[in-house]
């Protein structure tokens, strides 16, 4: 079945289906998922295009309360027959599980604002249009002697989540992404950006960036490793300090693996931080509705540099005696919620003004491998890569060897100096983030890698 079929007319009628399957089968309190999309890619490496791939996924999610007990079964047949046999096998699921003594009644419908994110042109977006853009893109790399890799993705896609009780939340929205690899014989330079319509995007422009990064960064030099001022770009910021916010939940406090146990409503980071989820940015990507259908919430996790909200789902809320803030994941799950929609303060410094600050510096267009050392101070390691700079005396003056850190978030995001204004950044993997551009002190290079 084709995605661009389930609006919410076709989304509701799926759901009468399951629920009179459920009365059938003697069942009053049910919840069905229904997500799907339909993806392209087109990719290049060598300065070629060398594929273009589409796929369309769709999926029927359905989950009965019944004495205390749940359980999901899932399935890719819309059909009746397909619907039918998921919600007896869910139901079957819930008799043998466990009852659970905190589970809660489905969800009541709650007003809620909507998002609206969906663009048809981005939907319609062809392989031609994609090739044209890839093409010129290269054409930039290519013009620098250098080679280019990348991919150009557009795509749209549903979420919709149905109950018993009378919930009907639906969003649809369209993706775009571009991303490049400039490499040339001894460095790289990389550029990205997504949006939710990809006529924002400019390949060409991001393209130039990152022929730029790998043209400056050729011959790089290794300098010693230590702690240096650091001007992390917004890529950089996402990838490391995005590593955090599954900590602001409740369900992980409670359970004693966050590093915000016994730091909620304390000053932990700097007075230039200041952090929000919010959903209703237009920067920002999603749903105005959480995975048990709750409205989400906008919440200030950090306010100048104190911990302040964090995320609720509904047991977590009930147990606490708070209300749910609507960012809780299907259930049944393990890990409860986690703020969606981060947006970081941005300030008035430009990049180069912070570079033109620093007598003696780094400059960090993005990190990889990142891995977790110490859960509780928030120490991360990791490694720069795809364009790397020394700064001296206010001037970028050449590439240097990538380095690895370790590097305490807390420790970090307390020793801010210069604040960019924020931009839709993202990083290694799909997530996406509105955050800044960032110059630190004391961030801590603990050795120079091989490449």
């Amino acid at each position: 079945m084709e995605t661009e079929q389930l609006g919410r007319e076709r989304c509701e009628a799926i759901f009468g289906e399951v629920a009179d399957c459920a009365r059938t089968c003697g069942i009053r309190d049910i919840e069905a998922i229904i997500a799907g999309g339909e993806h392209a890619l087109t990719r290049f490496a060598n300065n070629t295009i060398h594929q273009n791939v589409a796929e369309r996924t769709v999926h029927l999610s359905v989950r009965p309360v019944i004495d205390g007990r749940t359980a999901r079964a899932s399935t890719n047949r819309l059909d009746s027959a397909g619907i039918r046999e998921v919600v007896e096998a869910a139901i079957a699921i819930t008799r043998l599980t466990e009852p659970d003594s905190e589970l809660l009644p489905l969800t009541q419908p709650m007003p809620s604002r909507e998002a609206k994110r969906f663009h048809k042109a981005t939907a319609q977006a062809n392989p031609d249009e994609r090739a044209a853009a890839v093409a010129e893109a290269i054409a930039a790399v290519e013009d620098k002697g250098q080679t280019a890799a990348g991919i150009y993705s557009t795509g749209h896609s549903l979420f919709a989540l149905l109950n018993s009780r009378g919930v009907s939340a639906w969003h649809a929205e369209t993706t775009a992404r571009f991303s490049i690899t400039a490499m040339a014989a001894d460095s790289s330079g990389w550029a990205k950006a997504s949006s939710n319509y990809h006529g924002e995007l400019n390949p060409l422009e991001l393209a130039i960036c990152a022929a730029r990064k790998a043209e400056q960064s050729q011959e790089p030099r290794a300098i010693p490793p230590g702690r240096y001022t650091v001007v992390l770009e917004p890529a950089a910021v996402l990838d490391l300090v995005g590593q955090m916010f599954g900590d602001f939940s409740a369900t992980a406090i409670r359970d004693g693996r966050s590093f915000l146990n016994d730091r909620v409503g304390k000053k932990i980071f700097g007075d230039n931080i200041t952090i929000h989820d919010d959903f209703l940015d237009p920067l920002q990507s999603g749903p105005s509705f959480d995975g048990e259908g709750v409205p989400r919430r906008r919440l200030t996790l950090v306010d100048r540099g104190v911990v302040r909200d964090i995320a609720y789902c509904r047991q977590a809320a009930a147990s606490a005696g708070a209300e749910p803030t609507g960012h809780g994941f299907p259930v049944p799950n393990e890990m409860g919620e986690a703020p969606a929609n981060i947006v970081m303060e941005g300030g008035s410094s430009s990049v180069d003004e912070m570079i033109r600050s620093i007598g003696r510096g780094i400059l960090v267009t993005r990190l990889w491998y990142i891995r977790e050392v110490d859960p509780y101070e928030k120490i991360f390691t990791g490694m720069t890569r795809d364009g790397t700079f020394l700064i001296e005396s206010g001037e970028v003056t050449g590439g240097v060897r990538n380095f690895r850190f370790n590097q305490s978030l807390i420790e970090l995001l307390s020793n801010v100096e210069m604040i960019s204004p924020a931009f839709r950044a993202s990083g290694e993997e799909s997530m996406d983030m509105v955050v800044p551009a960032i110059k630190v002190r004391h961030f801590n290079f603990t050795e120079v890698t091989r490449f």
